[in-house]
């Protein structure tokens, strides 16, 4: 990432002009230093804010709730396109601020922009079909009907890997649903928050809602701990680790709130021997290189049929060494390089101790397994950044190594093989985690097993079939099984988790009649 390019973002996203944001160098204990992962410099400081300042914006979000209720939902979609518009306007250089803050290369950052967008679109649909049903009643002269009704101020926690789009999927449609939102970023990627919470706030701010979208930006256990527990927020929506989510639920569920929670992912594919193994190479590389291992959806896992297992697994250890070799890990706003670097030296760390621990337990490393050499990266400028080789890391036949077992948020891929269909479903059920699958075959009774209606199949939130673990759409709910904590976000009917269910039940006639035949005469 060049510097030159980093007051050009910011400026244009007027990052500068929120008082949080002060020069790196004017940066003090009581900020937070945001760097550059790919060149390990500094880009800006932001203030860290009190619990004080989260009592402020939750007032506020309170009383923006009780004015955005009464507008119409048809009306509130009207103020959603809006804020889709302006996120179309700033497509790219909000998706480059990605790319220079959190890393991940240029196209999946713009690409993380237009979910929002999309989910935008989707929500103005959705404004005009928040549908409620009527059902029989067992009285005469009696009407039932479920209607869906605004929930509150909902608190949204997210982790830095997806900055802007998580955040937008639990913005657009809390918002048609007639919720208020405040927004604690992580600390890794406040600029992106700032920059994503401006632009949609000034659009309801101009439509007369200025506290509809707030953001407060602190530590854990300054703002983060008095959020979860604060009883005016009747949903908190958490994005995270497992260990967060576990802290958050518990939390919570004291208080009897709701709780929306997207956390870890331990995500395979299977390859069956009648797949086309091109476009399982290709998905394979992408679900574990992209993002440089870093979301909830890469692919962690590869379970190959051992007829087959030989040749594919060397075929990915060559695509693995080629990205090197061909010096396609760098700066994340070339339009050549395909993986950017880890978020930070802790995750290096973290990729070192997984790798070490892998070949104590009997794996064999077939390409990458250290730090990136500095002569492999095309542009000195960035020599300072946190990147890593792609690992590839084969596992004992029909089993997993302990360390497979755990989410390394990094780009390392375990593979190992397996002689039936029923043990690779089983090798990739053996996880605590169930975000994410994947099977590529060219059997229609292979895809069945797998996708079993009874269950059987795989234990995942989301399941494909010759596609990826990664790169879903924002029309189907979004979320995952076990660990990953049951949550479910963006499409499909993922709009009921922001509004409360009411039954009513209507009398038109004279007579006084009970439920269940009873008589009180």
């Amino acid at each position: 990432m060049t510097t030159a390019a980093t007051p050009s973002i910011l400026d244009t996203l007027g990052i500068w002009d929120d008082p949080r944001v002060v020069q790196s160098s004017d940066a003090t204990d009581d900020h937070v230093l945001v760097e550059n992962p790919a060149t390990g410099e500094p880009i800006a400081g932001v203030r860290l804010q009190s619990s004080a300042e989260l009592d402020e914006t939750t007032t506020k979000s309170v009383e923006a709730f009780k004015a955005w209720r009464v507008v119409p939902a048809p009306e509130r979609g009207q103020v959603v396109r809006a804020i889709g518009d302006a996120y179309r306007e700033y497509l790219e250089p909000l998706g480059e601020l990605i790319a220079m803050e959190m890393g991940k290369i240029r196209a999946e950052g713009i690409g993380e922009v237009q979910e929002v967008v999309d989910i935008a679109d989707f929500a103005v649909g959705l404004s005009r079909q928040l549908h409620g049903i009527t059902m029989p009643s067992e009285r005469a002269q009696h009407i039932m009907k479920e209607q869906y009704l605004p929930l509150g101020p909902v608190g949204v926690i997210t982790a830095f890997n997806f900055p802007c789009a998580v955040w937008g999927w639990n913005a657009m449609l809390a918002a048609v649903c007639g919720d208020s939102l405040v927004w604690k970023p992580s600390l890794l990627a406040p600029l992106t928050a700032i920059a994503t919470n401006r632009l949609a706030q000034q659009v309801a701010a101009e439509a007369g809602h200025p506290d509809l979208f707030g953001l407060i930006i602190g530590a854990d256990d300054e703002v983060g701990e008095p959020m979860i527990a604060d009883r005016r927020y009747p949903l908190i929506s958490a994005t995270g680790s497992c260990r967060m989510g576990r802290r958050v639920g518990a939390v919570v569920a004291g208080r009897l709130g709701k709780t929306l929670l997207e956390l870890g992912g331990n995500n395979a594919i299977i390859v069956e021997p009648d797949a086309d193994l091109d476009l399982a190479l290709k998905s394979i590389v992408f679900g574990s290189v992209g993002t440089c291992g870093q979301r909830c959806t890469s692919t962690r896992r590869a379970i190959i049929h051992e007829s087959i297992a030989d040749d594919f697994i060397a075929k990915i250890a060559t695509a693995y060494k080629s990205v090197v070799d061909n010096k396609r890990i760098g700066d994340p706003l070339d339009e050549s390089t395909l993986m950017g670097p880890l978020i930070h030296e802790e995750s290096v760390l973290a990729f070192e101790n997984a790798i070490k621990a892998a070949t104590e337990q009997g794996g064999e490393v077939l390409a990458g397994g250290k730090r990136l050499d500095p002569g492999n990266l095309a542009n000195e400028a960035i020599r300072g950044g946190h990147y890593v080789e792609p690992t590839l890391i084969r596992m004992p036949a029909g089993t997993h190594l302990p360390i497979a077992l755990d989410e390394t948020f990094a780009p390392i891929l375990y593979a190992t093989t397996y002689s039936t269909l029923d043990e690779a479903i089983a090798l990739q059920n053996a996880v605590d985690q169930g975000l994410s699958s994947a099977i590529f075959t060219g059997s229609v009774r292979a895809m069945g097993r797998f996708l079993d209606p009874s269950g059987a199949g795989s234990d995942c939130g989301l399941a494909y079939v010759n596609l990826g673990t990664s790169g879903a759409e924002i029309g189907g709910a979004f979320g995952g099984e076990k660990d990953t904590g049951g949550g479910r976000e963006s499409g499909s009917d993922a709009w009921k988790a922001y509004m409360r269910r009411q039954t009513c039940t209507m009398h038109f006639g004279d007579s006084f009649a009970l439920a269940q035949g009873i008589r009180f005469e």
